[in-house]
């Protein structure tokens, strides 16, 4: 393992942690995983795990991984993406892989910042937020990238905080396992340009909801982490392989 490069008391090593446990489980139980991740500070992740690992150009990480499950559907593949990542470069990836089901997991990690290139907004910055790239405060609304997910047809919506590593590590386990296209928004303080650790002391924890819509309207409120909606539909790669032989 290289050494660890992140900044001292950033979330991605709880995010790192957590997802050692559970893939560890998941290997217990014979499945063979692969890992990919973007550009940004969260993109070293693959590069600190014992698995194969591939990193991918700005908000690629879900084409990539569509491609390889496809190639080998006996494969749990995970990939892990920045908020600017993700939803910034990548946001019709994202939304395009949710919408046809494909058998990824996705683990967002959001830090509201680019924190690799020292802070500037992305999508998921509050509106207001004074940094670099917005010196006089930002002026777009930020996207609920939970709601996104469900509103693109993601079959597996979860958010966690990253401080809460028992909980995580059993959340990313879920989402791996799940059938379909499984979506975790990690709230990952940023401790150089986004320092929210104190939110830890608001964060409340929900139960599954029965539809989307009420999934959406529990996700709404940031503070709000759980698996918020979970449902079981044809893969993107069980209609292919259908349509195909």
């Amino acid at each position: 393992m290289d050494r660890i490069s992140w900044c001292p008391g950033c979330g991605n090593f709880a995010i790192l942690r957590a997802f050692e446990k559970a893939s560890q489980r998941v290997m217990e139980e014979g499945y063979d995983i692969a890992v990919s991740s973007g550009i940004g500070c969260h993109g070293k992740i693959s590069d600190y795990l014992n698995l194969p690992s591939f990193h991918v150009t700005h908000g690629r990480v879900p084409p990539f991984l569509t491609g390889l499950k496809l190639a080998n559907p006996k494969l749990i593949v995970v990939g892990f993406s920045g908020d600017g990542d993700g939803l910034n470069e990548g946001a019709e990836h994202l939304v395009h892989a949710a919408r046809r089901n494909t058998d990824i997991t996705i683990i967002l990690h959001n830090n509201g910042v680019f924190g690799l290139t020292t802070g500037q907004v992305t999508a998921t910055s509050p509106k207001g937020r004074k940094s670099k790239s917005t010196p006089y405060g930002n002026p777009e609304y930020p996207i609920n990238a939970c709601q996104l997910m469900l509103a693109s047809g993601a079959t597996f919506v979860a958010r966690v905080f990253a401080r809460e590593q028992k909980k995580m590590a059993e959340v990313f386990y879920r989402a791996m396992k799940h059938r379909g296209f499984s979506f975790v928004e990690v709230l990952q303080p940023c401790v150089s340009f986004n320092n929210f650790w104190d939110l830890r002391k608001e964060v409340f924890w929900v139960e599954k909801a029965e539809s989307v819509y009420e999934a959406m309207r529990m996700c709404e409120d940031i503070r709000a982490c759980g698996v918020f909606y979970a449902e079981e539909k044809e893969t993107y790669e069980d209609a292919v392989w259908k349509s195909t032989f």
